[in-house]
């Protein structure tokens, strides 16, 4: 009985002081890359990375994130790629939950460029600037030219919730027509 009670103690000290937790791996997928600008998708959260240069330390990476709510990555990228075809006379600002970016173009070597501009927690002391990118590089960093675009063009799980009348109805081809009037009748 004394072994069974001293074989219990210990395993219970070794449990309770144990300092060393084993937390859940939550993996970040890679839509593109170019240089030092990612963008990295986690469940329906878009992250986009990048070397700030606007520091002494080239190695500080800065990020920004944000939902695909209403198809914004695919919104972000066409309001990026529109900036190159005609590009504009100020820089175009977004305001995303926790900063500030700016879209600033200019031509470099006669060739349309974007920079992300962050202003961090909004504050406009706090800048981060990435490279400047031309439109090569923001079809790969958005997926376009390898094919991994497809990861942020297929609506979310939190988006997408149907009844089960509707995702029967979606499946088997009929018009989204059809869908809206079986929702609104609800």
């Amino acid at each position: 009985m004394r072994k069974i009670i001293l074989l219990f103690t210990c395993m219970f000290s070794i449990s309770v002081f144990s300092q060393i937790k084993v937390l859940k791996n939550e993996s970040l997928v890679e839509v593109g890359k170019d240089n030092s600008v990612g963008l990295y998708k986690k469940e329906d959260k878009f992250t986009i990375n990048y070397q700030d240069l606007n520091t002494s330390n080239l190695n500080t990476i800065r990020s920004f994130s944000f939902q695909n709510l209403n198809g914004d990555v695919s919104g972000l990228y066409k309001l990026i790629t529109d900036g190159f075809i005609s590009q504009p006379d100020s820089n175009i600002t977004l305001e995303l939950p926790n900063d500030i970016i700016e879209l600033n173009y200019e031509k470099n070597y006669g060739q349309p460029t974007v920079q992300f501009i962050q202003y961090i927690n909004k504050n406009r002391k706090y800048v981060g600037k990435s490279q400047f990118l031309n439109k090569k590089q923001i079809d790969k960093i958005f997926g376009k030219s390898t094919g991994k675009s497809a990861m942020y063009e297929k609506p979310g799980t939190m988006n997408n919730i149907r009844s089960k009348e509707g995702s029967n109805t979606a499946s088997s081809g009929s018009s989204s027509s059809s869908n809206k009037n079986k929702k609104s009748r609800k």
